[in-house]
């Protein structure tokens, strides 16, 4: 099964690539789309929906496990990020791919064991997880974590109540 989980945020979305086989997990790629603080907001959800559509294109996922949206206090803050969400979901949802949402507490509890894992933790136990030669940048560990939430819940539960 090969899963791409992604970490929405408009200035710098997390993606990874997963490939699974019984308990073992594999990193096949994994990084982050930068967007600079100069770049108009529309060339931005452009950029995130070109990158995404490139790496369905060249790994052709199975899922795609994306982070839920959470309550924020800041509404502007909630909509940008619902775009950049949307960007991706559209991405996706072309290709037919099966999409799932985990809400954040989720995807740590998967990888940490704690629902309130720092983003450091995240790092060091996706670094461990996977055997990656070094941390991965923070967006990418999450995207990684949401992948691997995807994995085991397809393991264990039917996950079909995250499907969006």
């Amino acid at each position: 099964m090969r899963i791409l989980g992604i970490d929405t945020s408009l200035r710098s979305t997390g993606y990874g690539v997963v490939d699974t086989a019984g308990s073992k997990f594999i990193a096949v790629d994994y990084g982050n789309i930068p967007n600079a603080a100069s770049v108009p907001h529309s060339e931005c959800l452009r950029k995130i929906h070109a990158k995404i559509t490139s790496l369905i294109d060249e790994y052709k996922p199975d899922f795609v496990s994306v982070e839920k949206v959470i309550y924020g206090k800041n509404a502007n803050t909630m909509m940008i990020l619902g775009e950049a969400r949307g960007a991706v979901i559209v991405a996706a949802a072309a290709y037919g791919l099966p999409i799932y949402e985990y809400e954040p507490r989720r995807a740590k509890m998967s990888v940490c064991g704690n629902g309130l894992a720092s983003k450091e933790q995240i790092q060091r136990m996706v670094k461990t997880l996977f055997n990656l030669p070094e941390l991965p940048q923070n967006d990418a560990a999450d995207a990684l974590a949401l992948a691997f939430c995807h994995a085991n819940t397809k393991t264990f539960l039917s996950g079909e109540e995250n499907r969006i």
